[in-house]
């Protein structure tokens, strides 16, 4: 990725196709110059910042392109923290690159994926955990994939990891003096208060890390695999999850030679929703591809609804079959399907130590009976009693990477501490700790990470 910030990059801001309004966004110190030069109206060298201005765009033999409106932010109080130009023209395809090579014929170099992000990282306007959360936030699909995104960008996961290094900086401080100190035996860090501060940053590390597997559902959606035997109602309930026919319903068993895909919306969490073929012993050979990739699907979801048809299926049965396809870990919910054909149920009767009585759910898919249930027990299993409120979530597998070995330093650092290890030992391990919290904020950082973040950008942020 070019890191020349003496250079003035161009790229088009807006989605491709036609659209009645098209963005193309210049930074660098030639971003007001460079637009000047191919715009006809306001004097856009004399603009004060944060201006809008209506003029023409025009090419080198004075060709009218459109009519624009062209926005003015002066360095540093722009996105990314150096003089910005938005032109704001109509969404065609051609006016958008016209205009993208008029300002390329005039000095500006095409951006790279998330090259206007970086530099606003590289100029100070954001830290690194802040600039992923753009990307997240371009992202977002629901509620909570946009407030975790919002909360990070304000600093959610920077100003604890901020707090914390501080603290510990203040110690380390007083322990490499020490080691300066080395020949004259003198302690400046008390051994019993930096044993405590360790214990607290730890606490609080590994609330952050916990946070992760609800953060990280958040992002990415949560795999919930529907399955079962042949015409349990497997796929009448994604239907009625989905509330649209978007898979064949028939009396035949093994209609669903395949997986089927869809995403669910629920109170803000998505959901990852995979019809499976049904489950049993056959000599079809179409069929038994699609039962091989059922178990593996349920053998990689968070999440599996095990539906049981409860006219035909024996406790004993239904308990074995679920032992034999879930994975370890694997959140299980028992749906006792078409209830309107069976008039007694008692879920206790079919609860385990695997299955509590909460996972057993009676239904009839088919007339949309508990579906609601259904979908509120799906969304409690997905946050597991963690407030969905905190604005200190961990959704970054890199964070929590990073956080992961700084706590591992800290166990390091509060052993060696308690049981009279040498002091250039503790230091090293405060140093590391130090480091690997600064990675997660970008206060530390090697070009291949961020090459790596950024790239993940789109052209034009």
């Amino acid at each position: 990725m070019n890191k020349n910030l003496t250079s003035t990059i161009a790229a088009i801001a807006t989605a491709q196709g036609i659209s009645g309004i098209g963005i193309i966004r210049v930074s660098g110190p030639d971003a007001i110059l460079i637009c000047s030069q191919i715009f006809e109206g306001k004097n856009l060298m004399s603009s004060e910042a944060s201006r809008m201005h209506f003029g023409k765009l025009h090419d080198s033999n004075n060709k009218i392109i459109d009519e624009v409106l062209v926005s003015i932010f002066r360095n540093p109080h722009s996105y990314t923290g150096e003089d910005v130009v938005e032109i704001n023209c109509h969404g065609s395809y051609y006016i958008l690159n016209e205009v993208l090579q008029l300002l390329v014929s005039n000095g500006a170099t095409l951006a790279e994926p998330g090259e206007f992000t970086q530099r606003a990282f590289l100029n100070g306007k954001m830290d690194l955990s802040q600039a992923e959360a753009v990307a997240d936030l371009i992202h977002s699909e629901t509620e909570f994939q946009h407030r975790f995104a919002i909360n990070q960008m304000r600093g959610g996961i920077k100003d604890n990891i901020a707090e914390l290094r501080s603290a510990l900086i203040d110690f380390a401080s007083l322990i490499e003096l020490e080691l300066d100190f080395s020949e004259e035996d003198v302690e400046f860090a008390n051994r019993t208060k930096l044993i405590q501060l360790i214990k607290d940053i730890r606490i609080r590390i590994q609330e952050l890390t916990q946070s992760f597997t609800l953060g990280n559902a958040v992002k990415y959606g949560i795999s919930t695999v529907i399955a079962g035997k042949p015409n349990a109602g497997k796929s009448t309930l994604l239907n009625a999850l989905l509330n649209e026919e978007r898979a064949i319903v028939s009396e035949i068993a093994g209609t669903t030679r395949d997986t089927i895909e869809e995403k669910i919306n629920i109170q803000g969490i998505l959901f990852r929703l995979i019809d499976t073929a049904g489950i049993r012993t056959t000599e079809d050979t179409i069929e038994k591809m699609g039962v091989e990739r059922s178990l593996e699907k349920i053998q990689t979801s968070s999440i599996l609804i095990y539906v049981a048809d409860i006219t035909q299926s024996s406790k004993d049965q239904i308990v074995s079959d679920i032992l034999n396809y879930k994975s370890e870990n694997q959140e299980v919910i028992l749906l006792a399907n078409k209830m309107d054909l069976y008039y007694t149920f008692d879920s206790s009767t079919l609860a385990t130590e695997y299955i509590p009585k909460e996972n057993i759910i009676p239904c009839s898919a088919k007339n949309k009976m508990n579906i609601d249930f259904l979908k509120q027990r799906l969304f409690e299993l997905a946050v597991k009693n963690q407030s969905i409120q905190n604005t200190s979530i961990v959704v970054n597998s890199r964070h929590r990477s990073h956080l992961l070995q700084a706590d591992q330093e800290l166990q390091l650092a509060e052993s060696g501490l308690s049981s009279g290890l040498e002091t250039d030992l503790i230091a090293q391990s405060l140093r590391r700790t130090i480091y690997e919290l600064g990675s997660v904020t970008g206060n530390v950082s090697s070009d291949e990470i961020l090459g790596n973040i950024f790239g993940r950008f789109c052209i034009g942020k």
